[in-house]
């Protein structure tokens, strides 16, 4: 017997075991969840590949939840038990087609911030082709939602990108929109992705540090999906970190430029040493010559942009919280790991901090910022 459910996922990263599949799994204990996952592997890796091949028996899987919360210990499994079904959609696209059409009301996807980009080869007829997926997401995206646009034109459906992109959802509903033009489908069609189609902007946030093979993950106590409210967006599930906001850029700003701005300067600092190469976040936090440098960057270059918006109290208050997740005595997190990318990163975290302080007209140098986001590598 076909098992319905009504969350399809694409993606089968570590973050959304601990996350999205958690909340679910939790609220399906309490009867505040729409039903099960069917998880998708949207790449060919060999580890998404054995991931889906032990999601797909339906067994569940473990994850431990380790860290400090309000300075007392944690250390919990959980068997996550919400994905029920596993498919490759190198493999098994007609049933994915099949699923999205017949039984979705939720779309979750985390599939990187490459996952967004298009690829030439996928042309309109990628539509008539049944048995085999286009390449890129937003394509497979575009092809899933034509054919259910067609079968099921007046059933609703809310898509909840989880990539770390600004505005995630119109993102991904512009790409997918864009392709229907180039495709010259039906105008219909487009107003059916902004009429029926729910594409909700979000954030995530949890720390997800290491994977327990073949399927699992260790994450931190933290936990938090700030999704923008809009009518008609229906949830896959009810939990305390999930919250509904009308300031999605609040909770962005305060990630972005506490949070992740943190870590890539630990990450630059532990690159200059030239030292310990296996060093995790916790070992920099005790380390004077990162800490010290962390903490004037954040008091001296950051806070004093967000006081001169109005949100000093609500930064202070959310920098204690980052402080005890940096302090995770659990948590492998490595400095390598967050160096991944690290120009990028800078550019994306540092910069506009830089930008809005020269706007507000701040008489502050910001020259630890400003000494990171000009060093290039040689």
């Amino acid at each position: 017997m076909t098992i319905v459910s009504p969350i399809l996922q694409f993606g089968t990263s570590r973050f959304l075991q601990a996350h999205v599949d958690l909340f679910v799994s939790e609220a399906l204990e309490r009867g505040e969840a729409i039903g099960t996952i069917l998880v998708v592997q949207t790449t060919g890796s060999a580890a998404s590949a054995a991931r889906i091949a032990a999601m797909a028996g339906g067994g569940g899987y473990p994850v431990r939840i380790r860290g400090l919360r309000d300075g007392k210990s944690i250390d919990e499994f959980t068997q996550v038990q919400s994905i029920r079904r596993g498919l490759q959609a190198d493999r098994d696209w007609p049933e994915i087609r099949r699923s999205f059409v017949e039984d979705a009301m939720v779309i979750v996807s985390n599939t990187g911030e490459q996952g967004y980009e298009l690829d030439p080869r996928d042309q309109a007829d990628c539509l008539t082709r049944f048995e085999t997926p286009p390449h890129s997401f937003p394509a497979k995206l575009a092809v899933l939602l034509h054919g259910r646009w067609q079968a099921r034109p007046d059933a609703p459906l809310s898509l909840f990108p989880c990539e770390l992109i600004t505005r995630n959802g119109d993102r991904l509903r512009s790409l997918v929109a864009a392709l229907a033009a180039d495709w010259g489908l039906d105008a219909r069609f487009a107003t059916y992705l902004h009429a029926e189609c729910r594409w909700a902007n979000s954030l995530v946030d949890r720390i997800v540090s290491e994977p327990i093979l073949p399927v699992g993950a260790i994450g931190e106590p933290y936990a938090l999906w700030a999704i923008e409210q809009q009518d008609g967006l229906v949830l896959p599930c009810r939990h305390d970190a999930i919250v509904l906001t009308d300031d999605l850029a609040r909770y962005e700003r305060l990630k972005l430029h506490l949070l992740n701005l943190g870590h890539t300067i630990l990450a630059e600092t532990w690159q200059r040493s030239g030292q310990f190469p296996d060093m995790i976040v916790v070992d920099a936090m005790k380390m004077p010559s990162l800490r010290d440098e962390l903490e004037l960057v954040w008091t001296e270059e950051v806070l004093p942009v967000f006081d001169a918006d109005g949100m000093g109290e609500q930064a202070r208050a959310y920098l204690d919280e980052v402080r005890e997740r940096f302090l995770n005595p659990f948590l492998a997190h490595r400095l390598s790991d967050i160096a991944q990318n690290h120009q990028e990163k800078k550019r994306r975290r540092l910069a506009p901090v830089i930008a809005a302080a020269e706007r507000q007209g701040l008489p502050i140098a910001q020259a630890r910022l400003r000494a990171a986001l000009e060093d290039r590598p040689g």
